[in-house]
C-alpha cells in the first residue's frame, strides 16, 4: 500500500487517518520576529519624530494649544510632584541622619541632603511621576482620538495633526519638566529640613547655608535642565503610541500602558547617558 497518510488497523476499514503533530515555531523564528519588530518600532519612531519636527518649525504655530498643554502638563502635575518631593525629602533625611551618625559625620547632613535631592533623586522622581500622569493621559487621549477618527477629521480639515496634537504636547513637556523639577527639589529640601529639625534644632538658614556651601551653578543647573530631555522622551513616546493606535477600546488601553512603561524605561536609560555626559563636561 502506498504511504498516503492513512494507517491500516486490523478489523477497521477504511484505514484511520494519521494525526500529524504540528511543531511549534522555532526559537530562531521568534527571535527573528522580535528583532525585526524592534527595528521596525524604532524606524517608525524616527519617521514620526521627523514629521513632528518638520511640523513644529513651519507656520502657522498653535500658540493657544501650546498654552493649554503647558497648563495641563505643568500646573496640574505640580501637586503630585510636590507630594512626591516631600516624601523623598523625609525619607532621605531619616536615612542620611542614621547613616551619617554611624560614621560621626552628622555635620555633613545638609550638604548630603542637598546634593542627593538636586543631583539624583529630584530629577528622576519628577520624570517618573510626570511619566505616569502625563504619559498615560496623552497616550490615552490621542489613542481615543485615533480610534474614533478624530485625527483623520483634523487632517481632512487641512490642519496638520502633527503640529496641533504632537508638537504642542512634546514642547510643553520639554518646557515644564525643569520647572517641575525645581518644585520637587524645593519641596524635598523643605520637608528634609523639617524632619531633621524635629529631632535636633537646626535653623532653615543654617541648613541652606551649610548645604550650598562651596557649591557652584555647574553642580546643579545641568542636573536640573537635563529633565528637558526627560520631557522630550515622555512627550514623544506618548504621542507616538497614541497616534499609531489600532483596535478600539483595547487599543486605547494598550497605548496608555505602553506610553507609561516605555517612557519610564527610556527615561532611566537616558539618565545613565546624561549623568556620564554631565560628569565629563560639567565637572
Amino acid at each position: 500500500m502506498k504511504n498516503s497518510g492513512l494507517t491500516a488497523v486490523a478489523g477497521i476499514s477504511p484505514p484511520l487517518p494519521v494525526r500529524r503533530i504540528e511543531l511549534l515555531p522555532s526559537v530562531a523564528g521568534n527571535a527573528t520576529k522580535l528583532f525585526n519588530g524592534f527595528f521596525e518600532w524604532f524606524g517608525s519612531l524616527g519617521i514620526f519624530s521627523w514629521r513632528v519636527l518638520r511640523a513644529a518649525v513651519t507656520p502657522p504655530y498653535e500658540w493657544r494649544e501650546l498654552i493649554r498643554q503647558l497648563d495641563e502638563v505643568g500646573s496640574k502635575s505640580l501637586p503630585l510632584v510636590a507630594m512626591a518631593g516631600a516624601a523623598i525629602g523625609v525619607i532621605l533625611s531619616l536615612e542620611a541622619r542614621y547613616s551619617l551618625s554611624r560614621f560621626g559625620a552628622k555635620s555633613m547632613f545638609p550638604a548630603t541632603l542637598v546634593y542627593s535631592v538636586i543631583q539624583v533623586m529630584g530629577p528622576v522622581i519628577t520624570g517618573l511621576v510626570v511619566s505616569g500622569r502625563v504619559g498615560a493621559g496623552m497616550g490615552a487621549e490621542l489613542a481615543s482620538m485615533k480610534v474614533t477618527e478624530q485625527i483623520d477629521a483634523i487632517e481632512a480639515s487641512a490642519i496638520n495633526p502633527y503640529r496641533l496634537l504632537a508638537a504642542t504636547r512634546i514642547l510643553a513637556c520639554i518646557l515644564m519638566l525643569p520647572l517641575l523639577t525645581i518644585a520637587t527639589d524645593a519641596s524635598a529640601l523643605l520637608t528634609g529640613w523639617f524632619a531633621q529639625a524635629m529631632v535636633e534644632p537646626l535653623s532653615f538658614h543654617q541648613f541652606i547655608a551649610n548645604g550650598f556651601n562651596g557649591a557652584t551653578f555647574s553642580a546643579f543647573l545641568p542636573q536640573t535642565f537635563k529633565t528637558a530631555v526627560y520631557g522630550l522622551i515622555i512627550g514623544l513616546i506618548a504621542c507616538f503610541q497614541g497616534m499609531r493606535t489600532r483596535g478600539g477600546a483595547a487599543g486605547v488601553g494598550r497605548a496608555a500602558t505602553n506610553s507609561v512603561v516605555l517612557a519610564s524605561l527610556f527615561l532611566i536609560l537616558a539618565d545613565v547617558v546624561l549623568v556620564k555626559f554631565i560628569l565629563v563636561f560639567f565637572t
